[in-house]
């Protein structure tokens, strides 16, 4: 092997994504665009555990066989950001708090888990909303995605959060487990029962439920309430602007599209994984240049 070679490939960074339904994600463009953007040959794998080859392996045997192939990293998304808990050395204290990793750094043989799905919308709301009132807001949905958002909002400052979804239960599960992750007491489950009475008082609202992905078209609650001194945002990119948002436009409302997010936990997770700072600019490029 010549030198020219073996410098090539002490360069190269080889990640992946585990889940299911994976193929139309674009985190894998990114980082590779990135990594190459900064000098290194990136490869970004798919390992989806519903199709193909990884469909016949145990998530604890896709992370050993990443481990014995030289990953660098590994994105987890639905359904394993719970289970990959146990197979990990090492897990980060805030996603252990709220239970979900999405980020696996492979290091010397050693798996450490992150959550960058908190950071990632932490991130994208400062940049894409500085300056936004945190003092009330209406979270719609309490599933996976919500879980993330409603850390990510306490943490950044949240005074009241409002947590809503169709299953009540569920959403003051959520509400609790995110007071515990955070030391707080601002979050509370509430029914989805009259929400445009509660949205109408809020200062910002996010959407954290399927409602306005192309299968599931339309708006999660009525969107006469809002008012122009609102902010809302969407953790839904495709489409980048779904109805909601569209709706809270002609409205007057400050909006935040899904892409932040996305890209905010890839920027953090990029960093993760190799050390170096990621342009984030230059991801949403990127991102944006996928489609809408």
């Amino acid at each position: 092997m010549g030198a020219n070679t073996t410098e090539i490939l002490q360069g190269t960074y080889l990640f992946g994504l585990v889940g299911q339904g994976i193929g139309p994600s674009r985190t894998p463009a990114m980082h590779e665009a990135e990594g190459l953007a900064q000098g290194h040959a990136t490869v970004y794998r798919r390992f989806d555990t519903l199709h193909g080859a990884a469909r016949d392996l145990t998530l604890q045997e896709i992370l050993r066989a990443a481990v014995a192939a030289g990953f660098n990293g590994l994105n987890i998304t639905h359904p394993h950001k719970q289970e990959v808990i146990q197979y990990l050395d090492e897990v980060d204290e805030r996603a252990r708090a709220i239970g979900a990793v999405n980020t696996v750094v492979i290091r010397d043989g050693k798996l450490s888990g992150y959550n960058t799905d908190v950071t990632g919308f932490g991130r994208g709301l400062e940049t894409g909303l500085p300056g936004a009132d945190l003092s009330r807001i209406v979270q719609l949905g309490a599933g996976g995605a919500g879980n993330a958002v409603a850390n990510s909002l306490i943490t950044a400052g949240a005074q009241e959060l409002l947590v809503a979804d169709l299953d009540l239960k569920r959403a003051e599960r959520l509400a609790q487990s995110a007071n515990t992750a955070t030391g707080s007491s601002a979050a509370k489950g509430i029914s989805l029962a009259g929400i445009e009475s509660v949205i109408a008082e809020a200062t910002g609202v996010v959407n954290a439920t399927p409602v306005g992905m192309a299968q599931h078209p339309g708006t999660p609650f009525d969107t006469n309430c809002l008012e122009g001194h609102q902010w809302v945002s969407d953790v839904i990119y495709m489409p980048l602007e779904t109805q909601l948002l569209k709706d809270a436009k002609e409205r007057g409302c400050a909006t935040l599209d899904g892409s932040r997010m996305a890209v905010g936990q890839a920027v953090d997770a990029f960093e993760l994984f190799t050390g170096l700072t990621a342009d984030a600019a230059r991801m949403r490029e990127t991102f944006i240049s996928l489609g809408s």
